[in-house]
Formats: C-alpha cells, sequence, structure tokens
C-alpha cells in the first residue's frame, strides 16, 4: 500500500521561504536522488486559510512512495542532500506527517 510524505512549512511572522531556489534548485534535487524511488511528487504553495484568512502554511509538499521500506530507504540511504538543502531556502524547521495513502 502506497505511503505518502508530507513536509509542511507553517507560516509566521519571521518565516523565510525562497520560492525560486525551491523549485528550481530544490525540486530538481529531489527528483535526482528520489526520482526512481517516488510515485508520485506534488508542491502546493499556501494562497489562503479560507476567505480573507491568510494561509497558515508557505508550503505543503506530498511525496508518494509504494510502501514503507521505498519511504525508508529515501530517507535513510539518500535523504542527506535533500535534507541537508532546507537551510538554503527557508529558516521554517518544517513539519513532517507520513501517511498510508486512502485514495489518489
Amino acid at each position: 500500500m502506497s505511503v505518502s510524505l508530507q513536509v509542511i512549512y507553517p507560516a509566521s511572522a519571521e518565516a523565510i521561504f525562497d520560492y525560486d531556489y525551491y523549485e528550481n534548485t530544490h525540486l530538481p534535487l529531489v527528483e535526482e536522488h528520489w526520482g526512481e524511488l517516488m510515485e508520485t511528487v506534488e508542491a502546493s504553495r499556501g494562497i489562503a486559510g479560507g476567505p480573507d484568512v491568510p494561509a497558515p502554511y508557505l508550503l505543503i509538499a506530498t511525496i508518494t512512495f509504494a510502501d514503507m521500506d521505498t519511504l525508508d530507504m529515501a530517507m535513510g540511504e539518500k535523504g542527506g542532500p535533500i535534507i541537508d538543502d532546507v537551510i538554503n531556502f527557508t529558516n521554517v524547521q518544517p513539519q513532517i506527517l507520513v501517511g498510508q495513502v486512502l485514495m489518489s
């Protein structure tokens, strides 16, 4: 059964996030290291939390893997450069959610 890795960047007054770097450097780095392991990848930039409500998150990235073993391999053997790159585009500590995909 597929599993998802969500990387969630909460918004705050102090948050810095370089969307250009994320899109043009970080996402290609993810593809380079995890490309053969990922089933899908999606990144959504927060624009609102509802009508006239600021977005509670700057960005949420969702990556799906075939199973937990594949996710573990990605995070273990191949995750270092991806994790180390986060400081190059944000000062936000991302929240992580691993989930079981119920529908896609």
